[in-house]
């Protein structure tokens, strides 16, 4: 069997099996959503957003990026850009959550450059993880994956604010996170410290 007959195999799960036990549910958002929830989380394989915060459908709009990254809203109007007004205004989110997570492919190859000469759009976009970097840098310690991550979400969530509409609503909660893939566990940013604590 090829992977894609193991997606054939889900589709038909899903639709004989599990559609049929959340009939009400589908039914409720077939033609409405009304998330409280904005996540934007890296494109990683490994991370399941509604999986990580056991969310139903509906729960959460979900925006992937390489990184988890959020460019600031003058340097791009990028489709990310378009997700985060359409969520905020649109959807009137209250929450957004920014979350990296461990063994970033994305945040490694900003810590081996070399290994991007054969990517170059790749190369272009973790231009925006240049604070981050930097901060990261700065601070040193002997888990350089680990700093770089969570100084990547923390400037993210700097980025975010720089977007007209979430600069609109002065109430909405940013929150930083870090999944690490090989626990479960979820580290909680304190913005005005710059540390991370096991949440929750």
């Amino acid at each position: 069997m090829t992977h894609l007959d193991d997606i054939r195999s889900g589709v038909l799960r899903f639709r004989n099996h599990v559609f049929p036990q959340r009939r009400a549910l589908y039914e409720l958002l077939a033609n409405h959503q009304a998330p409280q929830v904005l996540f934007i989380g890296c494109i990683d394989s490994r991370v399941d957003p509604a999986e990580l915060c056991d969310a139903d459908p509906g729960d959460m709009f979900v925006e992937r990026t390489p990184g988890n990254i959020v460019p600031s809203y003058a340097e791009t109007r990028s489709g990310i850009s378009a997700s985060i007004e359409y969520a905020v205004t649109a959807l009137g989110v209250t929450d957004i959550i920014v979350c990296g997570h461990s063994d970033c492919g994305a945040l490694k190859a900003v810590l081996h450059p070399e290994k991007l000469a054969a990517l170059p759009a790749v190369e272009r976009w973790l231009h925006y993880t240049d604070a981050a970097a930097e901060a990261a840098a700065r601070i040193g310690g002997e888990d350089s994956l680990k700093s770089l991550c969570e100084q990547n979400v923390l400037a993210q969530m700097r980025h975010l604010r720089t977007h007209p509409c979430v600069a609109a609503r002065p109430g909405i909660r940013i929150h930083g996170w870090v999944y690490q893939i090989h626990t479960g566990e979820v580290f909680a940013a304190d913005e005005a410290s710059g540390t991370f604590a096991l949440w929750p």
